[in-house]
This record gives structure tokens, C-alpha cells and sequence, in this order.
């Protein structure tokens, strides 16, 4: 028998420990997410979790460098809370686990008027690319968290892109064309900029305009209903859709040497095709231009993503194999490309409620050595 190295040992623990999630994920079988309580025939809660836990083997990752880290961490943990008063009035309230204490990610009232016009009030995620509707739970391969192209998650909102402000959104022509337009606080971009309150304190004067917020998207094949976005439909759709989405404030970028407006948008792209016994692929693309007034500059600039995958209609074991790839990048204005390529292997159990990805990905940073990461995510919501 050959000598067990150092990195064979270490690859040895990696695999390991991406068996433990594999079969953590088996032994829930079939999860359905959230459960209500009806109070009367009109009156009910619900309430639900969700939470994603990784395995990580990261270049360079162990303390002090050079070495390979072998990391288990909770990537993320909600509560799902809702409540329904009548047909037309109902409200969310969501918690979110921030690596050190449960936060506040969502609470809202929703007024759904018809599904062609309905307001949302309260903390909420504003409308913005289908990438950042779609979040963590619901993209391919899930993890877009890293902020790479779609950066509205990584650096807006008070805390994972959710800002404070009221929605008007619905779907019109038949289902086919969704809208949404909305007004938030904004300021919160946390990017090198202040916030209202910093700027004050510090003394900055400035306009306090909220920010704008709009989608349109228009979907060719199967309508999409609903405000949130779904990443991928996992072989259960038929998609061709377009959306573009902007976002604008005057003086939205605070700094104590300068203010200036805050303004982006993007147009994003899904095509997803079932072939009867044989499965679905899908291939998504998205551009994104930010604009900080010449301010933060790391932050302004253009960014591109592209994915694809393919979904076995075909089970093995318990789920379906859905190999993706998925390449993305970011231009600064500092002459800076952040480029990022990622291959892997999701295994669907119960769609988005139970489900473990596995994925490699490389990084480049003009002026900076590549780095790579091997992850394994367990993804389960109730």
C-alpha cells in the first residue's frame, strides 16, 4: 500500500465529512415546509424553518495560511412566521441566524387586493434581479451569497438585502407579465457608505430621498406568479422569461468626503425545457451595471453571470441528480476583475425543501492568486 500524505489525509476528512451531510439529508426522507393552524374560516398562522449547513475545504482557509481549512458552519437558519386575518390581509414575520444572534429578516403586512395588484409594507426584500428574488433557498445550487455578479444581497439593504419601505407588485396578461415598483430607506448599501443616521451624526448634509425600486418580467412559456423569484423550477416548468430591474437615489451614496446618487439595473434571462422521460435543462444569463456616482468606485461597475443545468427526470435512490456550471463576473471601476467558476452535482430529494448540493469552485482577482473551494451544502425546510 502507497505512504498516507498529509493532503491524502486531509482529502480523506473531506470526504468524510460530505458523507455525513449526504446521509444527514437521507434520513429526513420526504420534507414539507411549514405547517398552519386555521383559528377560524378565515383566521390562521403558519409557521416553519429552514437552514442550510456546509462542509468547506477551502485554499489557504486554515489559520495562518498555507493549508487547506475543513469547516462545518450553519451558513444560514430561519423561522418562518404568517398569519392571515382574512382573504385580503395577511402578514410575514422571518428570523435569520447571522453567524452570532437571530436577526429580523422579514416583517410585513401583505394587502392582496387581487393578483393583479397587491401592498406590502414593513421590512422586506425590494425588487431587484431574479437572482437576489430567488435567495440562497431557491437558486441553483443555491450559495449566489458570494456576491460576485448579483450584488444586491451582498451589499443593500439593512441586512440580507431587505430594506424598510412598501411594494405595489402583481401579475397581469393572464399571469404572463409581473411587476413591481416600490419605495425604500435605502442608505444601507454597506459598501464603505454611511447610513442616514452615520451621516447625520457625522454631520454630512444630504437630501433624504428614499429609493426607487422596479421589475418587469415577462414570462413567453409558463406564467410565474407571485413577487418572490424561483432560480430554477427543477424540471416541474417550462420557463422563458426576460426581466429587467433598477434601482435609483438621489444622495444614496453618503460618505463624509462626498455624497452622490445610487443607481443600477440589470437584465436577467431563464430558459428552462422539459423533455418528456428524459428530464430539463435550463440555461440562465444576467448583466448588471452599478452606479456610484464615481464615489466607490470598487463598488461601480459592470458585472455578467451565465449558468446551465440539466435535471434527470429519472430518480436515483431517493432524488434526482441536476449537474450545473455556472461562471460569473465583476469589472470594478478600480480596474479590478473579480471572476468566479463553479461546477457541481445539487441531489433533489423535495425540491427546495430537501436537498444537498456539491459544488468546486475557482476564483480569480486581477492582482491576486486563484483560490479554490470544495463545499457541500444540506439544505432542509419545514
Amino acid at each position: 500500500m502507497g505512504r498516507v500524505t498529509k493532503n491524502s489525509r486531509s482529502s480523506g476528512r473531506s470526504l468524510l465529512a460530505a458523507a455525513a451531510l449526504v446521509a444527514g439529508a437521507c434520513a429526513v426522507g420526504h420534507a414539507h415546509a411549514g405547517a398552519t393552524i386555521k383559528i377560524d374560516d378565515e383566521k390562521s398562522v403558519s409557521v416553519g424553518f429552514g437552514l442550510r449547513e456546509s462542509y468547506t475545504s477551502a485554499e489557504d482557509g486554515a489559520p495562518g495560511g498555507g493549508k487547506r481549512s475543513s469547516d462545518f458552519n450553519l451558513d444560514s437558519g430561519r423561522l418562518y412566521f404568517g398569519a392571515t386575518l382574512n382573504k385580503n390581509i395577511k402578514g410575514m414575520f422571518n428570523t435569520e441566524w447571522d453567524g452570532d444572534k437571530i436577526r429580523v429578516l422579514d416583517a410585513a403586512g401583505q394587502f392582496a387586493i387581487s393578483p393583479e395588484f397587491n401592498i406590502w409594507a414593513g421590512r422586506l426584500l425590494s425588487p431587484s434581479d431574479r437572482a437576489n428574488m430567488a435567495g440562497p433557498y431557491y437558486s441553483l445550487g443555491g450559495g449566489y451569497w458570494a456576491g460576485v455578479a448579483s450584488r444586491y444581497g451582498y451589499n443593500g439593504g439593512i441586512f440580507r438585502g431587505r430594506d424598510d419601505g412598501v411594494v405595489v407588485w402583481g401579475n397581469v396578461a393572464d399571469g404572463k407579465l409581473g411587476y413591481s415598483f416600490g419605495a425604500f430607506e435605502g442608505h444601507t448599501l454597506g459598501i464603505g457608505t454611511l447610513t442616514q443616521s452615520q451621516a447625520n451624526a457625522a454631520g454630512v448634509k444630504a437630501d433624504d430621498a428614499l429609493m426607487y425600486a422596479g421589475r418587469l418580467q415577462y414570462d413567453f412559456w409558463d406564467a410565474e406568479p407571485g413577487y418572490y423569484g424561483t432560480g430554477n423550477y427543477l424540471g416541474n416548468a417550462d420557463i422563458l422569461s426576460i426581466g429587467v430591474a433598477g434601482r435609483y437615489q438621489k444622495d444614496g451614496i453618503l460618505t463624509v468626503a462626498r455624497t452622490g446618487k445610487y443607481s443600477s439595473y440589470n437584465v436577467d434571462f431563464l430558459m428552462e425545457k422539459r423533455f418528456k422521460g428524459s428530464g430539463a435543462v435550463a440555461i440562465e444569463a444576467a448583466y448588471y451595471d452599478y452606479d456610484t456616482d464615481n464615489i466607490v468606485l470598487s463598488e461601480q461597475g459592470k458585472a455578467y453571470s451565465a449558468g446551465a443545468s440539466y435535471i434527470f427526470e429519472q430518480k436515483a435512490g431517493w432524488g434526482k441528480l441536476q449537474p450545473f456550471a455556472r461562471y460569473q463576473k465583476f469589472s470594478a471601476d478600480t480596474n479590478i476583475d473579480t471572476k468566479q467558476v463553479d461546477a457541481g452535482v445539487n441531489y433533489i430529494i423535495d425540491g427546495y425543501n430537501a436537498q444537498v448540493s456539491a459544488v468546486y469552485s475557482k476564483t480569480k482577482i486581477t492582482r491576486a492568486g486563484d483560490t479554490d473551494k470544495f463545499a457541500v451544502t444540506l439544505q432542509l425546510q419545514y
